[in-house]
């Protein structure tokens, strides 16, 4: 499209000129390009300047019509030259001034009238004014009847800031109605004769059509404009029978650059007006319509040239155009016959076209060249003296007259000349692969792979023809990975074909190897093989190319002989050419190996059947030399010799590591298994695999197959539609379904013990030891480790013993401490290529040589942080044989569930002092967090009941228990009481319980006060049977327990009731009530005191008492028991008026013993405060 001038790249834009005034000039033209649509401008300084613009020559008006279809510089002559209208600015001094500037002004329209009536321009004039200027009507009356020009066409222009927008906005809505009145009337003046049909040929005909179409775009009247466009192609169409004005060579080049010009113009209007459908359709026809017009054939290039050139320019049309196709369904609106198609709406496919008919003009050209070399010879330069003419699509020779310069018509000789002069200079092979890389760009973004693949096939078909097989080899490498994946066998022959061309001339003879046995592998059919007239450089696809092909090679390989076409390479005399075969290779056809063990399991050190299959797809048989089977343990490699050429006899044993076999034949027949088996024995446990299988053929050349299990083995993907007979790779049809190339090797029988000697619950908190021995039986031990694992009985990860990971204490609830040596062995006695490894939940150590016989123990130390089950995994790992890094392993596995359980549960009670009850508000009125702890009140004394109860299944013995305080500053705020620390021989049974008391005596008033942790000392008790094996020996253990936080508050009243300790039946006795009063305020109390059946008291009922601050109010009762055992007081109730608080002393503490009669025990040395305390208890 970039040949095209840029009067038809762009739609004409209206042309304007201003005459005068020139220091207006700037700001006019500006303000008309800002315009939409613009107007261009021609600025002219003085009137004389526009006859000379507008001036038309003699020579120009009396040309004869005949000589051409399209003047070349008609377009751009109404583009930049004439103007449509004439704005005449002339100053108001200028006019309104003195008679002799008034005549200049009347002598300046005459000459600017003289110049535009010829043309029909249209005239505007404009009189420039100040902002203090007196406008006089008379004298612009007579302005505008000297000018001839209707009012509205006269303005007046103030270029002041203030009114200047608005004087542009009025000159630019003129000079756009006087531009669209010129072409109309233009349109109008041309279109006449065409209406008439009074034209007399039809060159007329196309360039009336033509001139209205152009000024039909100055109006933006698109309609009408692609309406004559067509006209015109249409009659041009009729002009290629009929036309004879020039020789028939250039008659039907300017027919068909006219025809493009058209074309150009139409399509450029369809997809501007968002019609995509009808640009394609109409770029369809204008194909057909000039395709079959390919003139003579010594200028047939020119005629393909054309074509790409139209494809190209279509394709950047579309590429530029915002036009889009909505929807699929609209496609079939071509013809009948030939509907359109989904590409036709993609410039890739135009780029693509592009490029091939460019490749039809490189070989016409070629073959013009070769038969004008005659003219050649005798040419005489002539041929640089050809330019354009000054019609469209014609050339003439430029001569020199004198001081002048004429054109002379050509002959079609000439011309056939100079355009066969002109393809010499171009290297279109640069142009087609720049438009197949734009097709391939575009396929790619439409993930269109096979149309991509096309292209990049022919790009790199370019590369090759250049001579640049490195970017052409790697084209044609991914064009047959696509080719492979789908199976298109011919265009994969093609591609290969490129490919072993490549590698031949670049010298590479692996590559070579490579591509030319794939290409003898292919399932290339005698019948229905698509042949072709031109095939690439591997020739065609038959049966006998591939015999060829694979004659040519294993001749190479095989050092017999070397082709003479293989350039840049040196004999493999000397060099090993090696090549390898994975599964995915496109080699599998070349070669497919097939191994199969008979077992699934095989013992160790015990020999098992292996089958061996090897495939081969070549069109020629081959001949082995040797192969060698490769497995994961290097010991079970063994080398097969063919004994045709190499009797076992005949081989050294010192050449080879590996046991060596024979085979009487390794010839692989074309689509036949060649199965071979033989023994095996493994003595290392684990898996065994056949990693692959090495043929070797000649002295220079391998292949190293990957080995492939029959049950999982593909097919071959060219290869698995042909009409083939298929064979399974074992003679056993079960053993090509299930067989596979690996296998396991079990461990030997272990003989030797290990015994876990643990029994019975672990507590927390205690260093646990589980006994561990290991007996040797029937096998010596080397080299032996021990590895521990302590898992979640729920599930856990067991840890590498050899991997060293960051743990947190938090994070394990049990723990490997250590592991305990036999008795007498001493760290320092270990060796240095002793391991032991200990972490928190695994653990490894090295166990001695062992003699057949000999044991060894070692005890395992853990420790439980929380109660929870876990299982013990000890495995021993050993070599019954060496000591050898390498040597073959033996493991033993022991596993042991130990439950983790804690051995005391450790709780706690407060209690008041015996008949003494504070009144503790918090209890009545509970007040923000306060009801969540125990209240305790201020410098009072309460007792506070630690138990131990034994949770386990195992006696305790406990040794101490005391409360610790961590913080100094807490041990001031509450005072404590307890008797001595240790606790002698006390031992809890399982399920007993053992209870402490302590007294507390708060000194802080505080709403959280910290009471400390209770530390519990304790032991395993060994009793009668020892068994102090499963814990360290004098070990005790500590567990601790945190007291609760408590609420102390002082108490603002204190109750306490005073009786004997016991009573006779009968006997009258003084009950006591104490109320005392510790707040500074006087305290009001009600009580009432409730009658008993077992007593009779004298005393009120009732009432109210008022106890002074810091004081005690006493409350007297006389009472006589009148039934015998334990009675209840009668009870009383009080309530402080002030805080609105009832409260009742406890039912223990109104309790006492009637005696029915004075007890006659003795009871001396016993005092009435010892004998309270025994009744009370």
């Amino acid at each position: 499209m970039e040949e095209y001038p840029e009067e038809f790249r762009s739609p004409p834009v209206r042309l304007v000129a201003l005459v005068g005034c020139p220091e207006q000039h700037g700001l006019i033209s500006t303000h008309f390009l800002s315009q939409q649509p613009p107007i261009n401008t021609l600025a002219l300084p003085h009137f004389s300047k526009l006859s000379l613009l507008l001036h038309r020559s003699s020579k120009s008006s009396s040309s004869s019509s005949a000589a051409g279809i399209l003047k070349r510089d008609w377009l751009v002559k109404h583009r930049t030259k004439i103007p449509a209208v004439v704005g005449a600015l002339f100053l108001w001094d200028h006019v309104s001034g003195d008679p002799a500037q008034w005549v200049q002004v009347c002598s300046d329209l005459d000459e600017l009238k003289a110049a535009i009536r010829p043309r029909n321009i249209k005239l505007l004039l404009l009189v420039v004014v100040g902002q203090s200027d007196e406008i006089s009507e008379d004298r612009l009356l007579a302005l505008r009847k000297r000018a001839e020009v209707d009012s509205k066409y006269l303005l007046l222009f103030n270029p002041d800031p203030s009114q200047l927008n608005n004087s542009l906005q009025r000159l630019g809505a003129s000079f756009a109605e006087l531009a669209t009145t010129f072409y109309r009337d233009e349109g109008r003046r041309i279109k006449a004769p065409i209406e008439k049909k009074n034209l007399s040929s039809l060159d007329l005909q196309v360039r009336y059509c033509f001139k209205v179409a152009v000024y039909a775009e100055f109006r933006r009247d698109w309609v009408e404009a692609l309406r004559f466009y067509e006209d015109a192609y249409h009659a041009l169409r009729e002009m290629v029978a009929t036309s004879t004005r020039l020789p028939p060579i250039q008659r039907l080049l300017e027919i068909r650059t006219v025809a493009e010009h058209l074309h150009f113009k139409i399509s450029t209007l369809l997809l501007h007006g968002g019609k995509l459908i009808e640009a394609v359709t109409w770029f369809r026809q204008h194909i057909v319509s000039y395709k079959n017009l390919v003139g003579p054939p010594k200028v047939i290039f020119l005629h393909w040239e054309w074509l790409s050139r139209q494809f190209l320019v279509f394709a950047e049309l579309l590429d530029s155009s915002s036009a889009t196709l909505q929807s699929v369904s609209s496609l079939p609106l071509g013809t009948v016959e030939q509907p359109l198609t989904e590409w036709e709406f993609h410039p890739a496919y135009y780029y693509q076209s592009a490029a091939q008919h460019l490749e039809e003009k490189r070989s016409s050209l070629e073959l013009a060249v070769s038969i004008s070399e005659a003219f050649n010879d005798n040419d005489d330069g002539s041929a640089e003296s050809v330019v354009q003419s000054i019609y469209i699509g014609q050339f003439a020779r430029l001569l020199e007259q004198g001081d002048d310069l004429a054109m002379q018509f050509l002959t079609d000789d000439e011309y056939t000349l100079y355009a066969i002069a002109e393809g010499k200079r171009f290297q279109d092979s640069f142009e087609i692969i720049a438009l197949l890389k734009k097709s391939h760009e575009m396929y790619t973004n439409l993930k269109v792979q096979r149309m991509g693949s096309l292209c990049a096939f022919q790009i790199g078909r370019e590369y090759f023809s250049l001579g640049d097989f490195g970017n052409a080899k790697q084209l044609f490498d991914g064009v047959a990975n696509l080719y492979r994946q789908e199976g298109w066998v011919t265009l994969l022959w093609e591609v290969l074909g490129y490919l072993r061309e490549c590698s031949r001339k670049q010298g590479a003879v692996k590559e070579f190897v490579e591509f030319s046995l794939e290409m003898a592998a292919l399932p290339i059919s005698t019948i229905g093989s698509i042949q072709t007239s031109k095939c690439g450089p591997g020739g065609p696809a038959s049966l006998e190319q591939r015999d060829m092909i694979h004659t040519e090679i294993f001749a190479l390989v095989s050092g017999e002989a070397r082709p003479i076409s293989l350039d840049g390479t040196d004999d493999l005399k000397d060099n090993t050419l090696h090549l390898e075969i994975d599964l995915v290779s496109p080699l599998r056809s070349v070669l497919l190996a097939s191994v199969a063990f008979h077992e699934q399991i095989i013992k160790s050190g015990v020999s098992s059947l292996i089958t061996l299959s090897l495939l081969a797809q070549l069109p020629l048989s081959i001949e082995i030399d040797q192969l060698e089977v490769q497995f994961n343990q290097f010991e079970c490699n063994f080398i097969i010799m063919n004994a045709k050429k190499c009797p076992l006899e005949a081989v050294p044993s010192e050449q080879h590591d590996h046991r060596v076999e024979s085979a009487p034949s390794l010839a692989l027949v074309p689509n036949k298994w060649l199965r071979l088996t033989y023994d095996i024995k493994s003595e290392q446990s684990g898996k065994l695999e056949c990693l692959s299988v090495i043929a070797k053929m000649g002295p220079h050349f391998t292949i190293c197959c990957r080995a492939e299990s029959p049950a999982s083995m593909d097919d071959l993907p060219l290869w698995k539609f042909e009409d083939r007979v298929e064979t399974f790779p074992t003679k056993d049809p079960a053993l090509s379904f299930s067989g596979q190339k690996a296998t396991q090797v079990e461990e030997p029988d272990p003989q030797v013990d290990v015994t876990l000697g643990a029994s019975g619950p672990a507590l927390v908190g205690e260093r646990f030891l589980v006994p561990v021995t290991i007996a040797s039986r029937d096998h010596t031990i080397y080299a032996g480790e021990m590895k521990i694992n302590l898992v979640d009985v729920r599930g856990g990860g067991l840890f590498s013993p050899r991997e060293s990971e960051p743990f947190s204490m938090d994070s394990h609830h049990v723990e490997l401490l250590g592991i305990v040596g036999p008795e007498g062995e001493d760290e320092s006695q270990r060796g240095p290529d002793k391991i032991k490894k200990i972490q928190q939940s695994f653990g490894l150590v090295s166990v001695p040589f062992l003699n057949i016989g000999e044991s060894w123990s070692c005890k395992l130390e853990i420790m439980w942080h929380r109660p929870k089950p876990v299982m013990l995994f000890v495995s021993l790992g050993y070599s019954p044989n060496s000591n050898e890094l390498n040597a073959q392993k033996v493991n033993v596995h022991k596993t042991l569930r130990i439950e983790g359980k804690n051995a005391v549960l450790i709780s706690q009670h407060f209690m008041l002092p015996f008949r003494r009850d504070s009144l503790l508000l918090s209890r009545i009125k509970p007040v923000s967090d306060s009801s969540k702890f125990v209240s305790l009140p201020l410098h009072e004394t309460t007792v506070l009941v630690v138990s131990a109860k034994n949770c386990s299944e195992v006696t305790l013995q406990l040794l101490s228990m005391a409360i610790e305080v961590d913080d100094d500053g807490i041990e001031k705020s509450w005072s404590i009481q307890h008797g001595g620390e240790d606790l002698g021989t006390a031992v809890l049974v399982p399920g007993e319980e053992f209870k402490k008391v302590f007294t507390v005596i708060p000194q802080v008033d505080s709403s959280k006060l910290r009471l400390g942790m209770v530390h519990l000392k304790w032991k395993r008790h060994c009793g009668i049977e020892d068994r102090s094996g499963l814990t360290v020996t004098d070990a005790h253990v500590l567990t601790k327990h945190e007291l609760p936080d408590v609420h102390v508050e002082l108490s603002p009243i204190v109750v306490s009731l005073d009786c004997p300790p016991y009573a006779i039946l009968g006997d009258p006795f003084v009950f006591c009530v104490k109320i005392r009063n510790q707040k500074e305020l006087l305290q009001e109390v009600k009580f009432s005191l409730a009658d008993s059946q077992s007593f009779v008291l004298t005393g009120s009922h009732s009432d109210t008492v008022f106890v002074l601050p810091k004081s005690e109010h006493v409350l007297y009762y006389k009472v006589v028991p009148l039934a015998s055992g334990l009675q209840q007081l009668p009870r009383i109730s009080l309530t402080s008026v002030r805080y609105s608080a009832r409260f009742q002393p406890s039912s223990a503490a109104s309790t006492v013993f009637i005696f029915p009669s004075k007890p006659h025990c003795k009871m001396a040395g016993i005092t009435d405060q010892g004998l309270e305390s025994i009744i009370a208890d």
